[in-house]
């Protein structure tokens, strides 16, 4: 299956009725919209019920998406946290360092990501003084950024996924830490959020983009929940941004990423000049965007070396098949960087006061 094309997923709306002779074609929304001919009114009408067909059956497949992610998820963070602990993201690592280190060695690697980004970010260290006060996580996995961030500058945060696994299992976490009073997790949509306008002065997204099927939609959410000067942070998976000339990826570049969105649950991938390009058009402001691949290298192969010992081989196993397909797909990851295709992408915006 193939993905949408790359080059305009971002820019694409929740309405399919915008792109009318577009044939988009993503690995979980496979959409293919017939071109709507201008002339008799039978003909209009004949189009616009195709065009009406295609939106019933996007918004039935956006719904399988979704509970493809919270399956996946369902089945794998126990697993994940058992190995690697309760951050389930990137490390940051010394481009020069040693890539065998140790499993804390990486656990502090995750951490210090998490330190890295609010400093790129320019939230103050001076906690809790000048910190943030209200936190959303959009894709809070079992909660390790929130909890971090709770203790850190004594937020009040709100995590939210798909994973109704995930959202029980972080506040038990949540509760065991003492932190059950400032760190709150809950089954929710990330581009339908359960949050009034305006509520939160940081807003937090750590590799939960990669899944989001509608991009403008999802950035709009981000910027519509946070207050008046709020700062607002995405980390995610892109692939390259398109060269002057280029008006797409290359088809070996498509056909890899195919792969990794059938393995993972991605819909289309889009660029880092994409987001950034959403972002210009919501006057956004402080737009800060840079490349951490080279920082997050010794991720994929110490996971996939996890996976090989005797404990991550049996526990995958015993976890189920969509891990498992996850899993037989992280070599494809390497192999994404190494071509620079896939960019690891740090986002910061500011929301006008």
């Amino acid at each position: 299956m193939e993905c949408l094309s790359y080059q305009t997923c971002a820019l694409m709306s929740s309405s399919l009725s915008s792109t009318p002779k577009t044939q988009s074609r993503t690995c979980h929304l496979r959409v293919r919209a017939n071109t709507v001919v201008a002339g008799a009114s039978s003909k209009k009408t004949s189009g616009l019920r195709r065009l009406n067909a295609v939106a019933e059956t996007a918004a039935m497949e956006v719904v399988e998406l979704k509970k493809g992610i919270a399956e996946l998820y369902d089945e794998s963070s126990g697993l994940w946290e058992d190995i690697w602990g309760d951050h389930m993201h990137h490390g940051f690592y010394d481009p020069n360092a040693d890539v065998s280190v140790s499993a804390p060695d990486h656990r502090a690697a995750q951490i210090r990501m998490i330190d890295e980004v609010l400093r790129f970010a320019g939230i103050s260290e001076e906690a809790p003084i000048r910190g943030p006060k209200n936190v959303v996580d959009v894709g809070c996995g079992i909660g390790g950024s929130s909890r971090y961030l709770a203790g850190k500058y004594g937020a009040n945060c709100k995590g939210i996924t798909l994973s109704p696994v995930q959202a029980q299992r972080a506040n038990a976490l949540a509760g065991a830490q003492g932190l059950a009073n400032k760190a709150s997790f809950q089954v929710a949509d990330a581009l339908d959020q359960p949050f009034p306008d305006g509520q939160f002065d940081l807003v937090w997204s750590m590799e939960s983009g990669e899944h989001m099927p509608d991009k403008a939609k999802f950035v709009n959410e981000l910027v519509r929940v946070a207050a008046p000067g709020a700062t607002i942070i995405l980390v995610t998976w892109c692939h390259r941004d398109l060269g002057a000339s280029e008006k797409a990826l290359k088809p070996d570049e498509k056909r890899l990423l195919d792969k990794i969105c059938n393995a993972f649950y991605l819909p289309a991938w889009c660029s880092t000049a994409d987001y950034v390009q959403l972002l210009q058009s919501l006057s956004l402001q402080d737009i800060k965007a840079e490349d951490w691949s080279p920082y997050v290298a010794p991720f994929w192969p110490a996971v996939i070396r996890s996976a090989l010992t005797w404990k991550g081989f049996t526990s995958l196993l015993l976890s189920g098949t969509k891990t498992i397909k996850g899993a037989l797909a992280m070599p494809l990851m390497i192999q994404g960087f190494k071509k620079d295709l896939i960019k690891y992408s740090v986002i910061t915006c500011r929301k006008p006061e």
